[in-house]
């Protein structure tokens, strides 16, 4: 076992499969014969993890959305644990995905698995019961934020901060020219990112009313070019949703990409998520904008714990992006976001300052911090 373990592991959408990804190359490092099986996204895949399902099985979000998928999604937890259960791995690691994975590692925990989860729940935005969640599923758990563990020992969970592993793979300082250069874009335009999320239900709420913001400012900006990194399998959907709707002359779509887009642009319009982050780690300046189903929005709100939503706001403790969420997530709202940025070059200079301030916290030898406290728990 100590030379060949078996993990499993699941990751429930792009971001946790990209997370998984830039840990299990250290893990692969430690332990170069270890096998891992379980949920896993193209990135896991590519690194040799075998997926008995792939990642956007479980790529849904919301209560309303989830509910519809919930009896596909139950089956394949439920299939999955009994799997596990009859071939025991060394130790299960939860990569995000808190909804799946809990339930699933507090099963196994309860059999006698050891088991880590990677990333924390936002207990400090909001659902702080689910901590006693958390302490009865996970013998360890990896925190991406600093202020994280302490929170966690409070509640008698075991947990290690590990830094965010993309402060690692983002450059301190992006080579703008050379991600226009690949991407086709021209030198002397302003660029917007746009990027309306990772999965179907998002493209669906927010595509079009981003082109149609876009649309928009190209009529105030008229220098102004507009890419797409669309996630592969909803590029298809969202070249669609450009044909149809009102969308801006200057628009590319790619493929993947995503860093490339946030490297070439000046500023993005941003599903809330994980992207955020990415933005702000490439210093751009960003309007944070999302809309769900009436009903997941309705028993969201109250559970809030903190007046902001945005990763980037969280972290920095104030507004620094604005957020225009539900009814005011209109193309003309998201149009006024955009063009204040465009006209205000000390302002996104300031708030650059603070994103390389963020950076540097959050920048840390995550690969290895992770896999050394992996280790711990295989050895424990």
């Amino acid at each position: 076992m100590a030379d060949a373990p078996r993990f499993a592991m699941v990751a429930g959408e792009a971001s946790g499969d990209l997370l998984a990804s830039l840990v299990l190359d250290a893990m692969r490092a430690r332990w170069p014969a270890m096998a891992v099986q379980g949920i896993a996204g193209p990135q896991m895949q590519a690194r040799g993890v075998e997926a008995w399902w792939p990642s956007d099985k479980l790529a849904v979000s919301g209560y309303a959305e989830v509910f519809r998928h919930l009896r596909e999604i139950l089956g394949i937890r439920g299939e999955l644990r009994d799997r596990l259960m009859k071939d025991r791995p060394d130790v299960f690691i939860g990569v995000d995905a808190p909804d799946f994975n809990l339930g699933l590692e507090a099963d196994l925990r309860g059999k006698g698995v050891k088991t880590v989860h990677f990333v924390c729940p936002s207990i400090w935005a909001w659902r702080m019961k689910r901590v006693e969640k958390l302490k009865r599923a996970c013998d360890h758990v990896l925190c991406i934020f600093p202020f994280e563990p302490e929170l966690l020992a409070q509640h008698g969970v075991a947990a290690t901060y590990v830094g965010h592993p993309l402060a690692n793979v983002i450059p301190m300082e992006p080579d703008q020219a050379g991600a226009r250069r690949a991407l086709g874009l021209p030198q002397d335009a302003k660029v917007v990112a746009i990027l309306p999320g990772s999965r179907a239900s998002e493209v669906e709420s927010l595509t079009a009313r981003f082109l149609a913001a876009a649309k928009l400012l190209e009529k105030t900006h008229p220098n102004t070019w507009f890419v797409i990194p669309a996630v592969p399998r909803l590029q298809a959907r969202i070249s669609a949703i450009a044909r149809e709707g009102p969308s801006p002359r200057h628009l590319t779509i790619v493929t993947g990409q995503s860093h490339a887009a946030l490297a070439a642009c000046d500023i993005a319009l941003v599903a809330s998520g994980t992207a955020t982050l990415e933005a702000a780690l490439f210093k751009r300046p960003m309007v944070i904008s999302y809309r769900t189903h009436w009903l997941t929005y309705a028993l969201m709100k109250p559970r809030q714990l903190q007046p902001w939503v945005g990763l980037p706001n969280i972290l920095c403790g104030e507004f620094v992006v604005p957020e225009l969420l539900q009814s005011n997530a209109k193309p003309e709202s998201m149009r006024g976001a955009l063009a204040d940025w465009l006209d205000s070059p000390d302002r996104m200079r300031s708030v650059q300052e603070k994103f390389r301030a963020l950076h540097g916290q959050l920048r840390r030898d995550t690969a290895t911090l992770a896999t050394d406290a992996i280790e711990k728990v295989l050895a424990s």
